[in-house]
């Protein structure tokens, strides 16, 4: 993590990085479903390079593996509220994104980041936000509470789906018992325990977010993150996403190379690549999730322009809340709660 650039590197890394030769391969650790196809063609083309992908479930289950050493990987993408931790335990290479050419393209507000200030190791992969979905045609009330998984109205119950992500269903639930991101407060998460407990009998399933289970049918309502929820109304609009008015995680993944990567100058080159406009709206374009590449609207599709699970109604703006990385004792607290809830 702390590997010093030679001068030589750090020369390079100030290069045009469109003109680089590259030739050899590339091993992605990424989300499921969260490569576009087309991105990963066109880097290939571009610089001589065969992709590999590897798909991951979970923050932890990500750096468990690199925790184990032993893979090929070259780049991960952790969420905003891990990234710390693997710079802390030095898995990520210092590859200084901040000198490459297309830096300059990263939008003001995900530069100076408390998780990577500078953006010295990292870049923007996709941003959004955890709200929840309902099916309007079996639920006519207000979709934006929490109140939807946490105290079902009865048309719900038995048909919710709730991501299995500790960090954002823990949010939703102290945000709904009036409390704040990473608090400690033991009177306010007994509530959230008890809320939770009480809640999960009333749910079909603790599992990511399906089109096909929620189009035909089989869930009614959950808890989800806007790009797949977007993708879920595209394919039904009975459903509708809604930001919970007692306040919701808004969240980034980012772009790291790995400390042990075999591959580390293709690592690079995949850091820039996706910081072109163009190349952002693809990744954009794929899983329905804002980028934080400036001048990338202009290249995303139609459906995505003032999208409802993008573009943040005005009367919700101030209840979204950007997901800390909480200390080790709070989330040790919150892994406790989680893991009664999961029983």
């Amino acid at each position: 993590m702390r590997l010093l650039l030679t001068a030589a590197t750090s020369i390079l890394a100030l290069l045009p990085l469109a003109e680089a030769e590259a030739a050899g391969v590339l091993n992605i650790y990424n989300w499921g479903e969260y490569t576009n196809p087309e991105l990963v063609k066109k880097f290939e083309k571009t610089y001589d390079v065969k992709v590999t992908l590897t798909d991951f479930d979970s923050n932890d289950t990500a750096i468990a593996k690199a925790r184990q050493g032993g893979n090929e990987f070259d780049i991960v993408v952790p969420s905003s509220t891990f990234v710390k931790i693997w710079i802390d335990e030095g898995l990520l290479l210092e590859s200084r994104p901040d000198q490459m050419e297309n830096f300059k393209n990263i939008d003001p507000r995900w530069v100076n980041v408390d998780f990577d200030p500078g953006r010295r190791y990292t870049v923007p992969w996709q941003w959004g936000t955890t709200g929840v979905m309902v099916d309007k045609s079996v639920y006519s009330g207000d979709p934006n509470t929490s109140s939807i998984f946490l105290d079902p109205p009865p048309e719900l119950v038995g048909k919710i789906n709730v991501i299995p992500e500790m960090g954002d269903i823990l949010s939703l639930a102290i945000y709904h018992e009036g409390g704040g991101a990473c608090t400690a407060d033991k009177a306010i998460l007994r509530k959230v325990r008890d809320r939770l407990a009480a809640a999960r009998d009333k749910w079909i399933a603790l599992d990511y977010p399906s089109i096909e289970k929620y189009t035909s049918g089989d869930y009614a309502a959950g808890v989800s993150w806007g790009g797949a929820a977007m993708r879920v109304r595209l394919k039904s609009d009975r459903f509708v996403y809604g930001y919970p008015k007692e306040g919701y995680p808004i969240w980034m993944d980012n772009v790291a190379i790995l400390k042990t990567a075999p591959n580390v100058e293709n690592a690079k080159l995949f850091q820039n690549f996706i910081m072109d406009p163009e190349n952002a709206a693809l990744i954009s374009a794929y899983a329905r999730y804002a980028n934080g590449i400036k001048g990338s609207e202009k290249f995303m599709p139609e459906d995505m322009r003032n999208a409802p699970e993008i573009d943040v109604p005005e009367e919700f703006l101030a209840k979204g809340v950007f997901s800390p990385a909480c200390p080790k004792e709070v989330n040790d607290l919150y892994t406790k709660i989680w893991t009664e809830v999961l029983k």
